[in-house]
C-alpha cells in the first residue's frame, strides 16, 4: 500500500460539501480545518491541516500537520512537518523532501511506514509548480552539459554494441531503411499489447506473478530501446555521411557520432521531444520484433 499511495490518493481525491477549506493566495497555502471524510490533493501549494483530514497528497508544497490525519500523507517536491501533539494514522511518504516532527516521539499508529528520499528537492518543487518546464526546459549551461554527457554516453554505448554485435545492428539499421513504416507499426502494436498485458496481470494474477510480469516487460522494453536507438543512430549517421562526405572520408565511428548527435538534438527540442521519444520507443521495439532472417527485408 505504501508504494501505491501516490496513485490511490490521486484517484480517490474529493472534497465534499461539509469540508472546511480555506485558500490563502498570498501565502500560496491551503488551510484544512475539517476534511475527515475527504482526501485532500494540492498542486503547487502548501497544505496546513488545522483540525482533521482523511489523507493528504501535495505536489510541489509542504504538508504541515497541526491536527489529525487518519490516513496517509505524501509529498512530491515538498516536506512533511508534524507538529507536537499532531497525529498521523497512516504512512508518511516524501520524495524530494524530508519528514520532521516536533517533540520526542511523533504520534503515529504502530506498524506504519516512513519512506523518505530527500534528493532533488528544489528541482522537484520547481517542476511541480511549473510543469511546463518539463516540455520546454530552459536553456542553461547545466542543460547543455547534460546533453553533452548524454551524447557521450550514447556514443560509447553505440560503439560497444556495434563492436559486440555488428551484424545484428547492421541488419536492424537496414530493416529500418527498407521498411520504416512496418517497423513503426510492429513496435506500436507491441508496446500497446505490453501495457495492456501488464494492466490485465495486475487485475487477475497474484502479486508475485504480477511482479515478475512487470519486471520482464521493463527489461524487454529497456533492452529494445537501447538496441533500437543504437540501430537508428547507425542508420541516420550513415545516411548523413553518404550525403555530406565522399566515400573515402566515411567511417563507422563517425557515423555513430553523427547519429548520436542527431538523436540527442531531437530529444532536446522543447515539446517536440515527446513525439520523438514516442517514435523512438515504437521504432526500437519494432526492430526487435521484426528481427528475423528472410528475404522479406532484402528487397531493394
Amino acid at each position: 500500500m505504501s508504494l501505491a499511495i501516490v496513485f490511490i490518493l490521486f484517484v480517490v481525491f474529493s472534497l465534499h460539501a461539509q469540508t472546511s477549506v480555506t485558500l490563502q493566495p498570498a501565502e500560496n497555502t491551503l488551510i484544512i480545518e475539517d476534511a475527515k471524510e475527504s482526501d485532500v490533493f494540492a498542486f503547487g501549494k502548501n497544505v496546513v491541516v488545522k483540525k482533521h483530514a482523511k489523507g493528504v497528497l501535495a505536489f510541489g508544497g509542504d504538508v504541515i500537520v497541526e491536527g489529525r490525519i487518519d490516513g496517509d500523507v505524501a509529498t512530491i517536491g515538498g516536506s512533511i512537518i508534524q507538529k507536537e501533539n499532531a497525529f498521523i494514522g497512516g504512512d508518511v511518504i516524501t520524495f524530494g523532501g524530508t519528514y520532521r516532527y516536533e517533540g520526542a516521539n511523533p504520534l503515529r499508529n504502530e506498524g506504519k511506514e516512513t519512506i523518505m528520499y530527500a534528493g532533488y528537492e528544489e528541482e522537484l518543487r520547481n517542476l511541480t509548480q511549473n510543469p511546463s518546464q518539463l516540455f520546454a526546459p530552459g536553456f542553461s549551461l547545466s542543460f547543455l552539459a547534460q546533453r553533452l554527457l548524454l551524447l557521450l554516453v550514447w556514443f560509447v554505448i553505440s560503439l560497444a554494441l556495434t563492436t559486440i554485435a555488428p551484424g545484428a545492428v547492421s541488419r536492424a539499421a537496414a530493416r529500418f531503411q527498407l521498411s520504416a513504416l512496418k517497423v513503426f507499426a510492429f513496435g506500436s502494436v507491441g508496446f500497446i499489447l505490453t501495457i495492456v498485458g501488464v494492466m490485465i496481470s495486475l487485475s487477475f494474477l497474484p502479486n508475485y506473478i504480477y511482479a515478475i510480469v512487470v519486471l520482464t516487460a521493463f527489461v524487454v522494453l529497456l533492452v529494445s530501446f537501447v538496441f533500437g536507438r543504437v540501430a537508428l543512430q547507425v542508420s541516420v549517421g550513415k545516411q548523413i555521411q553518404k550525403r555530406l562526405l565522399p566515400d573515402n572520408k566515411q567511417s563507422e565511428t563517425l557515423a555513430l557520432l553523427i547519429g548520436a548527435f542527431v538523436w540527442t538534438l531531437l530529444l532536446s527540442i522543447p515539446y517536440l521531444w515527446i513525439l520523438v521519444l514516442a517514435a523512438l520507443i515504437a521504432a526500437s521495439l519494432g526492430l526487435v520484433l521484426t528481427a528475423r532472417d528472410g528475404s522479406g527485408w532484402q528487397k531493394t
